[in-house]
């Protein structure tokens, strides 16, 4: 597959999704969790020993971070495959009028209620092939743009980075910035966590992350687009001040042929948000 230039093409719209649950179920990042209070029975190095374990770290990429990074980055766009494929049928009406019509068609010109019965479950298997054939080339996109050389995309040029969380002495969440000079932006980019270690508040303070570069660097505002399913995606972001900027459907993702059969099997829908920071 081609990939045009990453600035082009490859940007942030799968993974900075679900992540972490919505906010207020979770502890941020450096808080220790309720369970790992300390009781009459636990002694201070028994807490202190507890604190260590439980505390997230957010630092600068490294270079020997990168195995780690893209094995974190390739299982969070993995996972998309199903939630694109079934999670997401429940937010296009007319794909599942579309599905009700091939199936009702299907007895009429068979008569044969077997095939009639099997038919939503061929069209789920048809929306699962396309769903990993357009996520598996977008993939091959970014980790031969920018998630091949994370140093020179996101490390050495002025006004963008990359982090990484590390937890227990291992890197566990990730998330980049990409400043933009034409509008004083800071975009959100590449946000995953370890699926192992959700539900500690990591992504969350990822995003703080960002936030704090932002306003360090004097951006106006930033911005992220996700196709992310699930609403705990959402108010992630929501929670961290973005608000909701618009919405396209059928988005297009870098690898898509634009098939019939693809546009019939695969639809996605980008969402953008912004937060804005101070005004130009």
């Amino acid at each position: 597959m081609h990939c045009l230039s990453p600035k082009m093409v490859c940007e942030t719209k799968i993974v900075a999704d679900e992540h972490d649950s919505i906010p207020g179920t979770k502890t941020d990042s450096r808080i220790v969790s309720s369970s790992r209070m300390w009781t009459s029975s636990s002694s201070p190095n028994t807490l202190e020993d507890s604190v260590k374990k439980d505390l997230v770290f957010i630092r600068e990429f490294e270079s020997s971070d990168e195995g780690e990074v893209r094995r974190i980055f390739y299982e969070g766009i993995m996972e998309r495959i199903p939630n694109t494929a079934f999670r997401g049928l429940k937010h296009q009406t007319k794909t599942q009028i579309l599905y009700a019509f091939i199936t009702i068609m299907c007895f009429v010109l068979t008569k044969s209620l077997v095939l009639t019965c099997c038919a939503p479950f061929i069209l789920m298997a048809v929306r699962y092939y396309f769903s990993r054939k357009v996520i598996l080339s977008y993939l091959d996109c970014a980790l031969h743009t920018d998630m091949s050389d994370i140093e020179q995309y996101y490390m050495k040029p002025t006004g963008s980075s990359f982090w990484v969380a590390v937890l227990e002495g291992k890197v566990v969440g990730i998330v980049a910035a990409q400043g933009s000079e034409e509008d004083n932006t800071l975009e959100l980019r590449r946000m995953s966590v370890d699926s192992r270690y959700r539900g500690k508040g990591i992504a969350k303070a990822l995003g703080r992350k960002v936030l704090e570069f932002a306003m360090r660097n004097n951006y106006s505002a930033i911005v992220l687009g996700t196709t992310a399913v699930k609403v705990a995606a959402h108010k992630l972001y929501e929670s961290l001040g973005f608000r909701h900027a618009g919405e396209k459907e059928e988005y297009t993702l870098p690898g898509m042929s634009r098939s019939l059969m693809e546009r019939m099997f695969f639809q996605i829908r980008y969402h953008r948000y912004r937060l804005q920071l101070r005004e130009e």
